[in-house]
This record gives C-alpha cells, sequence and structure tokens, in this order.
C-alpha cells in the first residue's frame, strides 16, 4: 500500500517507521533536556518563590540572586579555580602520558609490549580497593596536596588500549619514512603519530575532564580538611547533603554571604541549581569542539587486539 505526497508515492510501512521512529526521538529528547531546563528556570527564579514549586521551563519571577551568591562567596570561586586547574593539567599530562605509552606499546620491536599491555589489561578487572589506596596516597605524601588530584590520574589503562589500537591502525611507512630521515622515536612520536592521534586523544581528553570536573570524592577523602583545595562539584556535594535539613542547609548556604543575602533571598533550592549550572556551563562549551572526534576515536581504537 502506497501513499502520495507531493506527487511522490511511499510505502505505508515506511511513513509509519518514520513517524512513530519521530515521535519516540521526540520524547527522547524532551525527556533528557528537561532536568537541565528545569534546573536552569529554578536557578534564575527568586529563591524564596523557588520554594512554593511549580516552575518547570521559564522562571516565575525571574532573579539573578542566585549567582550573585553563587559567585560573592569566596569558597565557591575559589572551588571553581582549583577544578579549572586540576582538570586542565591532569589532562595535558593525561593525554601527553597516555600517547606516549601507547606509543611506546604499539611497537612490535619492543620486547615487553605484550606483557605490559596485559600487565594494563589486569588492571581494569583488579583494584587494590579503598583502604589501601588511601595508605598509598599517605605514604607518598600526597594527601592533602593539591597533586592528589593530578598524579593518580595520569594514566589510566582504558585510555591507553584505545589509543595504543589507534596508532595500530597508522601505516608503518610513515615511521620508517622517518627513521630513514634521521628522525628518533621522539621525535617521530611528537611530529607523526601525536598528530595523527587527534581523534582519539580528543576522546579521552573529554573522558577525563568530565571525570575530574565531577569527581568530588578525592576531595572528601583527601582534601576535605583544607578549604583551599575544595573543588566545585564537592562544593556542591556538600550543598545537596545538607539540604536535608531545610534549616541547617539555610545557614550553611547563607553563612559568609553578606546582609545582604542573608535576609532570606537565597534558598538551599534555588543555590543548589545555580551551582549545578556553573558546574556544567564548562562542560557544554568544550563538548561541542570534541564531539566531531567521537565517533572515529572510538570505533578505530574501541577494539582490543
Amino acid at each position: 500500500m502506497y501513499i502520495r505526497f507531493r506527487n511522490k508515492r511511499y510505502k505505508l510501512g515506511d511513513v509509519l517507521f518514520h513517524f512513530f521512529n519521530t515521535i519516540i526521538l521526540l520524547f527522547l529528547v524532551v525527556i533528557t533536556l528537561y532536568p537541565f531546563l528545569n534546573t536552569l528556570a529554578i536557578s534564575f527564579n527568586e529563591g524564596l518563590d523557588s520554594i512554593r514549586g511549580g516552575i518547570y521551563l521559564w522562571p516565575r519571577k525571574f532573579s539573578l540572586q542566585n549567582y550573585r551568591a553563587v559567585f560573592i562567596s569566596g569558597t565557591v570561586v575559589n572551588a571553581f579555580f582549583v577544578s579549572v586547574a586540576r582538570t586542565v593539567i591532569t589532562v595535558a599530562l593525561n593525554v601527553f602520558l597516555t600517547g606516549m605509552l601507547a606509543y611506546c606499546l604499539s611497537r612490535k620491536e619492543y620486547i615487553f609490549n605484550k606483557f605490559i599491555t596485559v600487565a594494563i589489561v589486569i588492571t581494569m578487572y583488579f583494584n587494590a580497593g579503598l583502604i589501601p589506596n588511601f595508605l598509598l596516597i599517605k605514604k607518598l605524601g600526597l594527601y592533602g596536596s593539591f597533586w592528589v588530584y593530578v598524579i593518580p590520574c595520569l594514566i589510566s589503562g582504558f585510555n591507553v588500549i584505545v589509543v595504543r589500537t589507534y596508532i595500530s591502525s597508522i601505516p608503518e611507512s610513515l615511521v620508517e619514512s622517518a627513521r630513514l630521515d634521521g628522525a628518533g622515536d621522539f621525535k617521530i612520536f611528537l611530529r607523526i603519530i601525536f598528530p595523527l592521534c587527534k581523534p582519539s586523544l580528543a576522546v579521552i581528553a573529554m573522558f577525563v575532564a568530565i571525570f575530574q570536573w565531577n569527581n568530588w570524592f578525592d576531595t572528601y577523602l583527601y582534601c576535605s580538611s583544607n578549604q583551599n583545595l575544595s573543588t566545585l562539584s564537592y562544593e556542591l556535594q556538600k550543598l545537596l547533603a545538607s539540604s536535608f535539613s531545610q534549616s541547617q542547609s539555610t545557614q550553611a548556604v547563607t553563612s559568609g554571604l553578606g546582609a545582604e543575602l542573608a535576609g532570606g533571598m537565597v534558598t538551599p533550592i534555588a543555590m543548589q541549581a545555580a551551582i549545578t549550572i556553573v558546574a556544567m556551563v564548562p562542560i557544554i562549551c568544550v563538548y561541542p569542539f570534541v564531539q566531531r572526534y567521537f565517533v572515529t576515536g572510538l570505533n578505530v581504537g574501541g577494539v582490543k587486539e
């Protein structure tokens, strides 16, 4: 059975498939975007009015007081810069070191490449546990230090396997030509391998950045006693944890924000929404620049050999 539309004939089955497919995809878009849009609306709504509820996609009483409270608070601003610093430094070092290790493991002339690859894969399945990791961090002198955010995250087994597999797909003739021209391994890696690995490196850079930006548990374990090393995710977690008690959370939110903010204009619900949006914006801004590398990077580097 066919349906005629604009002088063209379409099969009824194809029309029904596209119709229901569109409905399902629109439904998925709505349920995916609604939590973000609802949080955005609450963050721009007046704090006291937010307690009444009933805010969906648009603020009922528009106000910037919540964001003003976020940026007036010295702890949140400092936590924001700590989160940015740990993310940028870790991503840069992780990408570079992962690429170097993956290049070494991709070389057939390296006699230990299979042994080290198996050792790395084993770490993806087995972990020493929380207490041994905590004791190791203390023994290394990283407890209460900014570098506790960076050093334990310099290498990831999964990322190494992904990049190693991607490098293995690069024609060996490029490396051989560079060797004939007198280039060493380090120069070959910087001038040839590293630029050609942009898709896979962009993927792991995004994975590491999201993990570093959203991770609050390491702050809780190692730096909770040092307010100067608190991260934005940890501040948000503390606010969410304290919101179970409305009176306590209100006192925690308004402390140190000045007399005007302590007068009742800021509430925990509104502050949670504002800090959540502030924490989401950097990742949302970065994602479009690396999204185009996702499919290529994962398809080529996602098969373990």
